[in-house]
C-alpha cells in the first residue's frame, strides 16, 4: 500500500502523506469520533428512538442527561461538519489533478463511483444508516460548481439547504404542534418487529436494511438529504477556498466564528428542545424541534471547525494531534470499522444485543471504540501510507493495482 513511484503516474496518483494538510486531517478525525456518538444509537436502538427518544428505553435521570448531551452537542453537528470537509475534499482533489494527463473531472467521477459502490455494499450488507451512498450522489452534482467563487458557493448552498429546512419547519406548523404524526410515532408492534429482525439472522435483518436503505437513497434523498448535503458540500468548498478549513485565518477570526456560531446555533437547538418538552413530545412539536436542531447545526459545525483550527495553531504534533490526524487520514476505514464493530455487537450475526444496551452502556462502547480506533490508526500508519479501504478506493480511482 505504497504511493506511486514512477514519474509517469505521479501527476495522477493519490496525495502523498507529506503533502496533506494537518489541520484538515485532525478535523476529519474529530468528526469521525463525533459521528459515532449519534450512530451508536442507530446501531443499538430501534430507528423510531432516533427521532423520538421517548419511543424506546428509559428516558429519565442519567439516560435523559446522556440523550440531551448527544442531541445538543452532536446530533447533526458532526455529519454537517463532515459534509463541509467532503466538499473541501472535492476542491482539493480537483486542484491537485489540474496538471494531470487525465481529466480531473473524469477522475473525480470515477473516484465517486467507487465510493458509491462501497456505500451500497455498506448499506445493504451491514447498515442502512450508510452516508457514503448519499455523499457519492451529492458529489456527482457538487463538483459541477467547484470553480465558483466562495460568495457564489455560499449563496447557492444556502438556497439548497433552505429547501428541506423550510419543509421541515412548515410541516410542523401545518399539522399543528400538539398533533401526532406517523413520522414521529411508531407502534409497539413495529418496534418489536425491528428488534426481532435485526437481532435475528442476517437474512432477517436484510429485509429491514433493504427497505430503510432504499428509502434513504430515494424518497429521503430527493426530499431532504440530497439538498442539504449538496448545499453543505458547496459551503465546504467555500470554507476551503477562504482558508477556514486550512487554518489560514487569524486566531481572532476563529474565536469570533466559534463564539458567534455557538450562540446562534445553540439558540436554535435550545428553542427546539423547549418546544418539544413544552408540548410533551407531540408529533408536530417534535418535527419542529428536529428542524430547528438541523438549522442550528449549520452554525455549530463551523464553530467546531474553528475550535479545532485554534487548537492546531502551533500544534503540529503531540499525542492528541497525532491520534486525530491518524484517524482523519484513515477516515473511510474508520467509518466502516465503527459499523463492523457495532453491528457485530448489536446484530444477530454477532452478539445479538440489539435493543438491549441502554444509553449508559452505549457510552461505554463509544469510548472503547474510540480507544481502539485511535490506537489502531496510529499503528497502521507507522507501516502503511493509506488506510486499507482508502487504498482500495484509490486503486479503484486510478486503476493501478500494483
Amino acid at each position: 500500500m505504497t504511493a506511486h513511484g514512477d514519474a509517469d503516474s505521479e501527476d495522477i496518483g493519490p496525495t502523498a502523506p507529506d503533502e496533506r494538510i494537518v489541520s484538515l486531517d485532525v478535523l476529519r478525525g474529530f468528526a469521525i469520533f463525533g459521528i459515532l456518538v449519534i450512530n451508536i444509537q442507530d446501531f443499538g436502538y430501534p430507528s423510531a428512538a432516533r427521532l423520538n427518544p421517548t419511543q424506546y428505553g428509559e428516558f429519565s435521570g442519567v439516560e435523559l442527561a446522556i440523550w440531551l448531551g448527544s442531541h445538543i452537542f452532536f446530533e447533526q453537528k458532526f455529519i454537517a461538519l463532515f459534509s463541509l470537509m467532503f466538499g473541501a475534499g472535492i476542491v482539493l482533489f480537483m486542484q491537485s489533478k489540474q496538471s494531470a494527463k487525465r481529466s480531473a473531472t473524469a477522475l473525480h467521477y470515477r473516484r465517486t463511483f467507487v465510493l458509491l459502490l462501497i456505500g451500497l455494499v455498506h448499506a445493504y450488507v451491514f447498515w442502512d444508516g450508510d452516508i457514503l451512498t448519499i455523499y457519492a450522489l451529492c458529489g456527482f452534482i457538487a463538483v459541477l460548481f467547484w470553480e465558483e467563487k466562495p460568495k457564489q458557493l455560499l449563496g447557492l448552498g444556502a438556497v439548497l439547504i433552505a429547501i428541506p429546512t423550510f419543509l421541515e419547519i412548515s410541516t410542523a406548523f401545518s399539522i399543528g404542534l400538539s398533533m401526532t404524526h406517523d413520522a414521529w410515532t411508531a407502534t409497539d408492534a413495529a418496534i418489536q418487529s425491528e428488534i426481532q429482525a435485526l437481532g435475528g439472522s442476517w437474512l432477517e435483518g436484510f429485509a429491514v436494511r433493504r427497505e430503510a436503505a432504499f428509502r434513504a437513497q430515494t424518497v429521503q434523498f430527493l426530499s431532504s438529504s440530497g439538498w442539504r448535503y449538496t448545499g453543505l458540500m458547496l459551503w465546504g468548498m467555500a470554507a476551503y477556498k477562504t482558508g477556514l478549513l486550512t487554518n489560514s485565518w487569524s486566531r481572532q477570526s476563529y474565536r469570533r466564528l466559534a463564539l458567534g456560531g455557538a450562540v446562534v446555533g445553540f439558540s436554535f437547538v435550545g428553542a427546539g428542545l423547549f418546544t418539544v418538552f413544552q408540548y410533551d413530545w407531540a408529533g408536530g412539536a417534535g418535527i419542529l424541534s428536529w428542524g430547528l436542531n438541523n438549522a442550528g447545526a449549520l452554525a455549530i459545525a463551523p464553530a467546531y471547525a474553528s475550535l479545532v483550527m485554534l487548537y492546531c495553531k502551533g500544534r503540529s504534533s503531540g499525542p492528541l494531534v497525532t491520534v486525530f490526524q491518524a484517524v482523519g487520514r484513515t477516515a473511510l476505514s474508520n467509518y466502516l470499522f465503527q459499523t463492523l464493530v457495532a453491528t457485530t455487537i448489536f446484530y444477530g450475526w454477532g452478539l445479538g444485543l440489539f435493543g438491549q444496551v441502554d444509553r449508559v452502556g452505549q457510552v461505554g462502547l463509544i469510548v472503547g471504540i474510540w480507544l481502539a480506533q485511535g490506537t489502531l490508526s496510529v499503528l497502521w500508519l507507522r507501516r502503511f501510507e493509506y488506510g486499507p479501504v482508502e487504498w482500495l478506493w484509490r486503486r479503484g480511482t486510478y486503476g493501478d493495482w500494483r
